[in-house]
């Protein structure tokens, strides 16, 4: 069995929407980008890609922020699982999640799409929804402010202190699922923060 994953971290494409709490996923992204001392180039499947191991010997990563707006997302991510010949239970897409609070995270397996609309594209293009997720809190928001506005805006001056926390966090729970499995990651991750 090949020993590669294929990690995809929603968001939307360009400047102005790098900051947003949709975004949180490439944000992640970035952070193994980091880790694998690995740059982007741009594939022929509309995505960014990153390729590396996090250590000697241990599984090999193709990091993937797909270049179409989160609505699409889907197509990238099928390309990429038939151009690396990957199965979709080698795939991990972390993504912003509203129903989890903020700093948390939660890891699962298969599932629905929770109304997020990045994953409800990637079940339709890849026929299966069990792919693992890495599902990064942002919280509900504030009063009556609609969802859809919510997560197009930056995260707050007080959320970026803590946000490169979070995004280790996540980057941790991926190199930890990709090396140990889900489970260990769960009970790793899942456990209350003190």
């Amino acid at each position: 069995m090949s020993d590669q994953w294929l990690v995809v971290g929603l968001g939307n494409p360009g400047p102005g929407y790098a900051g947003n709490r949709h975004n949180v996923g490439q944000m992640v992204l970035a952070e193994l980008a980091h880790r694998l001392s690995a740059g982007f180039k741009k594939h022929k499947t509309n995505s960014l890609v990153a390729e590396g191991r996090p250590a000697p010997g241990g599984p090999r990563f193709v990091l993937a922020a797909p270049g179409s707006f989160m609505n699409l997302s889907g197509g990238p991510v099928a390309a990429l699982l038939k151009y690396y010949d990957l199965d979709v239970s080698r795939l991990i897409v972390v993504h912003d999640e509203l129903d989890i609070d903020f700093d948390t995270l939660k890891i699962k397996q298969g599932g629905g799409h929770g109304g997020h609309n990045g994953l409800r594209d990637i079940i339709a293009a890849t026929g299966s929804n069990e792919f693992l997720r890495v599902r990064v809190g942002i919280g509900r928001p504030p009063g009556r402010q609609p969802a859809a506005d919510f997560v197009l805006r930056d995260f707050t001056p007080t959320e970026r202190q803590t946000l490169p926390i979070l995004l280790a966090d996540a980057a941790d729970a991926v190199e930890m699922i990709a090396a140990d499995g889900l489970t260990a990651a769960q009970l790793k991750f899942h456990t209350a923060k003190s």
